[in-house]
């Protein structure tokens, strides 16, 4: 019996639903991936440590074709994300690595390379490695922000300024 082809797609939510939303589709039986950073968050009485989405709105989904209404009348998921008008599918490398940054944390060292806002840029350490996009804001001394053009979206991330090289 020939095995069913399934892939990673992107799935829009409604905005701070993806953990119900992950809920969900795992009780339906839906391999999902929410990737989840712990932040520091600040209250007038309190701090905490909490979990939260590193894409806001997004969750991993891995589906066959024939899944994928499923995964639509699941509560809380709005739409996938699509170039187009059709889902496209997302490697299992990129998944992967952003499995491997989330369990990596960061590793801060000095880059004396200048980066300006609009240079184009590559990943050159970590899990994200080869991933490029254009950078948007330089952050603090060791902080950038880059857009990666992923399924014709825009996914900011947060990266060390020493993990990247201009193209």
């Amino acid at each position: 019996m020939p095995s069913i082809q399934k892939n990673w797609f992107a799935i829009y939510t409604k905005p701070r639903n993806e953990k119900k939303a992950y809920d969900l589709l795992v009780e339906a039986d839906i391999e999902t991936y929410l990737p989840l950073v712990k932040t520091l968050k600040q209250w007038s009485d309190r701090r905490k440590w909490v979990e939260e989405p590193l894409f806001k709105s997004y969750l991993f989904v891995h589906i066959s074709k024939k899944e994928y209404y499923k995964v639509l009348n699941v509560n809380g998921v709005v739409r996938f994300i699509t170039f187009e008008g059709k889902a496209v599918p997302i490697p299992e490398n990129q998944i992967n690595a952003i499995k491997q940054f989330i369990n990596e944390g960061e590793e801060l060292l000095d880059n004396t390379e200048d980066f300006e806002v609009g240079d184009e840029v590559e990943v050159i350490r970590g899990a994200m490695n080869g991933l490029r996009g254009r950078l948007i804001s330089v952050k603090k001394k060791q902080k950038v922000k880059i857009e990666i053009d992923a399924v014709a979206q825009s996914i900011y991330l947060s990266i060390p300024k020493s993990f990247l090289k201009k193209i």
